[in-house]
């Protein structure tokens, strides 16, 4: 799963990447810092099944540690958006570009309103990061309606005289370089209500589709960022009250990067999306990281977290609807071919089916598919069995490929 990390400049979405991968990403206090993408590691949190089996396992695509499964996804950092990004402005076009693959995007919003569209600093309070939401999903929806308003009259004709498919596998290759998928495009028609004839289709039709598109294929999170910033906490509460439909998410990246680098340091302990951490030894702390951590303590203490773990779980998990399976070849030792106990586990979709997991994991094994095995039940599952999240299965195929 690829997400991208977006917003306008100078938000903190490189803190926020860094926070979350500790890959090296420029962070500066001026807009545009980011010029190329960013491409890092991160890790959702899920509770591992090993302690259900009681066995100890060893992890090969992800980490175990204390029962707790830390299972990669990909972040992309981009460059700041600015309004008119879609029209080129700024480094709009490489930005729009750049998220052509990403399944999500996780909105980086400075919820003090201490920066202006441009990422300029401003009063904390002086601007409403409100319109930074609106600002950033109508670039987005304006670059998918010029997309789609391209060769439009060839469309339609196309479609009329039935040379070529219906609508839906048109527009389907037409956002094919977006990773949009056939069911989003006839999603979104069946959400409009919209007729399947693209010359009964008008200028509103066409820029409702957009958004509907943009929502159904790369569904946006709100990180809520620079909470511990002053008028942050009121302009927060104004924006779960005004965006109710949405995933808002309070966030500390630099608390949270902070926290990362001590405990990579072994200043301190603490694993990402605890509501707490523990100094090692005092003593080899200075005044200054201190009081900084003293800080971050207070901040957790209030909020939980510093929102950074929860924002990606929520992601992959609530807008993704992704869940986890963990494949297996001996069903007794829960072991794969090397003897390795539960070394791997995926994320898919919810509605995968069991042949279509096994083409996840390899495209010869989902070729030869013959059946899976519940490994809790024992129980045989055809092709068709639709995967519960943390299903533990063993995939019997035609030819031995190896787990």
């Amino acid at each position: 799963m690829l997400i991208g990390i977006v917003g306008k400049p100078n938000a903190g979405k490189s803190t926020f990447f860094a926070a979350a991968t500790l890959a090296p990403a420029k962070t500066a206090p001026y807009p545009f810092t980011t010029i190329k993408p960013n491409r890092g590691v991160a890790y959702v949190r899920i509770k591992c099944v090993c302690r259900e089996f009681g066995v100890i396992d060893n992890p090969k695509n992800s980490k175990c540690i204390d029962g707790i499964r830390y299972v990669p996804v990909e972040l992309l950092d981009v460059a700041g958006l600015v309004p008119g990004a879609w029209q080129g402005r700024g480094l709009g076009n490489k930005f729009l570009d750049d998220l052509r693959q990403a399944d999500a995007l996780i909105h980086v919003v400075d919820i003090s309103g201490s920066t202006d569209f441009e990422g300029k600093s401003v009063e904390p309070g002086s601007h409403d990061p409100l319109e930074d939401v609106k600002f950033l999903e109508n670039e987005i929806d304006m670059w998918f309606s010029q997309i789609l308003k391209r060769n439009w009259d060839r469309i339609i004709r196309t479609v009329d005289v039935g040379k070529s498919g219906d609508i839906a596998d048109i527009l389907t290759q037409k956002f094919s370089g977006l990773s949009i998928e056939r069911k989003h495009i006839v999603a979104s028609m069946r959400i409009l209500e919209l007729s399947s004839k693209p010359s009964s289709w008008n200028e509103d039709d066409i820029l409702k589709f957009a958004s509907t598109l943009r929502k159904v294929s790369k569904p946006i999170i709100i990180a809520a960022n620079k909470m511990d910033l002053p008028k942050a906490e009121n302009n927060y509460n104004r924006l779960i009250k005004e965006l109710k439909n949405y995933i808002i998410v309070p966030c500390f990246s630099e608390g949270e990067l902070a926290l990362r680098r001590a405990a990579e340091k072994e200043l301190i302990r603490y694993l990402p999306g605890e509501s707490e951490f523990e100094i090692i030894n005092d003593k080899l702390l200075t005044e200054k990281q201190k009081a900084a951590l003293k800080f971050i303590k207070e901040y957790l203490n209030k909020w939980g977290s510093t929102g950074i773990q929860e924002t990606l779980n929520r992601t992959v998990f609530d807008a993704l609807k992704a869940i986890s399976v963990f494949p297996v070849e001996d069903p007794n030792r829960l072991t794969d071919h090397y003897g390795r106990i539960l070394p791997d586990v995926f994320l898919v979709r919810e509605g995968t089916t069991t042949r279509e997991f096994a083409y996840k994991i390899h495209s010869e094994l989902g070729d030869t598919f013959i059946h899976a095995v519940d490994v809790r039940t024992k129980q045989k599952l055809g092709e068709d069995h639709i995967l519960k999240d943390r299903d533990v299965v063993k995939i019997i195929a035609a030819k031995g490929i190896k787990l």
